[in-house]
């Protein structure tokens, strides 16, 4: 007997389907309105029903959403990834305690759609590994409501900081996902020394990397290729992501095209969130060469910047606007970002609206996937695995 029911659920095509689900997985498409033998039904009533939204980066050991506000302190002389470092820890020894901070990022999170989530987390010889024990405890509080993979990532550098490369490695043993790194030239200066460490780790605990990478242009594209060929020497294809990847947004389109097929023949993945005062990654030449582009919110509210709502139907308006997209095709290439294009970037099982995948859902008051992406309406209904987890920008238990 199928467990329940979705009727009436608008899908992509602008069709109208019956959706039935047991264990969790999606066991029956049919057209709206066929007979079933459901123990339950929950009516979405003409609504969009889309997979559930992938937040690709996001940190939940810093953000202050839901603590005091503090207000923004500039660079002294432009963008400095070390000083904002350095107002990091100056704001985080007055912040609330973190796993109440993580807590409220992530219920604003589910709440606006994501069910499934990249975050990176401190691990340096700053913190050591207070902040992943943290969140790890925080990560197995919210289990069968968000899947969450770990990022251990080096804040403070890897070289620069003493003790990083072993933390690195403990972290990973500690239940950690994927192993960071941070602009491995500028940062630590010492590129080839800082992957060693970032690769070595990885290869040695068989899990993928996700580099921060802020360095703008011939350094950030240098920096992508030896990224794009240590992923090749040890077969590591469709496990690293390179997070920012700023320098891709100042290089000349010819440039760019052959930086790209690079990138896509190393199956390497590129993060952006479309930040608003710096070049980012030109998503629709990327995806056109072949590379998968995926989206987060990065930082919500902390330290780098004020801003941040956590959703990500938001953020990929945000993508398309700042992309210039305009047609329906580019419209759903937006929206694509933030949800299929991010569960391959995560290496996601059971990822759609298709047989056999996962019922992690949500509700859109829109017609298609174009309308939702201009017009990012709420009042969403959020399930995961068939069960409502999330309604009207709450969690519900």
């Amino acid at each position: 007997m199928t467990e329940t029911l979705f009727t009436n659920a608008r899908l992509a095509d602008g069709s109208l389907k019956d959706i039935g689900v047991v264990h969790g997985r999606v066991v029956s498409i049919a057209p709206a309105g066929a007979k079933s033998d459901a123990a339950r039904r929950i009516d979405i009533a003409g609504a969009l029903l889309v997979p559930a939204f992938v937040e690709g980066h996001i940190h939940l050991d810093t953000s202050f959403y839901g603590d005091r506000w503090i207000p923004h302190k500039p660079c002294t002389n432009g963008f400095d990834v070390h000083e904002r470092v350095a107002f990091q820890a100056e704001n985080m020894a007055r912040a609330a305690p973190m796993d109440e901070r993580a807590r409220n990022q992530l219920e604003l999170c589910v709440a606006n759609g994501s069910l499934q989530m990249r975050s990176h987390v401190m691990v340096d010889g700053s913190v050591g590994l207070k902040s992943l024990e943290t969140i790890l405890k925080v990560r197995e509080e919210y289990r069968g409501i968000i899947d969450i993979q770990l990022v251990a990532f080096p804040q403070s550098g890897i070289l620069k900081s003493p003790g990083t490369p072993e933390l690195l490695d403990e972290a990973i043993a500690m239940g950690a996902d994927l192993v960071g790194g941070l602009d491995p030239a500028s940062f630590d200066r010492d590129l080839q020394g800082h992957l060693d460490v970032v690769f070595g780790v990885a290869e040695k605990h068989g899990v993928g990397v996700d580099i921060h990478l802020h360095d703008f242009g011939t350094l950030g594209a240098f920096t992508v290729e030896e990224i794009c060929a240590r992923t090749v020497a040890l077969g590591m294809q469709h496990k690293v992501a390179i997070s920012h990847a700023y320098g891709l947004g100042n290089l000349d389109r010819d440039a760019a095209r052959r930086i790209g097929a690079r990138i896509a023949a190393a199956g390497v993945s590129i993060m952006t969130n479309a930040p608003g005062d710096h070049a980012f990654p030109p998503v629709a030449l990327l995806r056109g060469e072949g590379v998968i582009v995926f989206a987060g919110s990065d930082n919500i509210r902390d330290s780098w910047w004020p801003y941040g709502d956590g959703d990500m139907l938001g953020r990929a308006m945000m993508i398309g606007y700042r992309s210039g997209f305009y047609t329906d095709d580019e419209l759903a290439a937006a929206f694509d970002v933030v949800t299929a294009a991010g569960a391959k970037a995560l290496g996601l099982e059971g990822y759609g609206i298709a047989l056999g995948a996962k019922a992690d859902f949500v509700t859109l008051a829109a017609g298609h996937v174009p309308e939702a992406l201009v017009a990012v309406p709420k009042g969403r209904r959020v399930f995961k695995e068939g069960r409502l987890v999330a309604e009207n920008g709450a969690v519900v238990r």
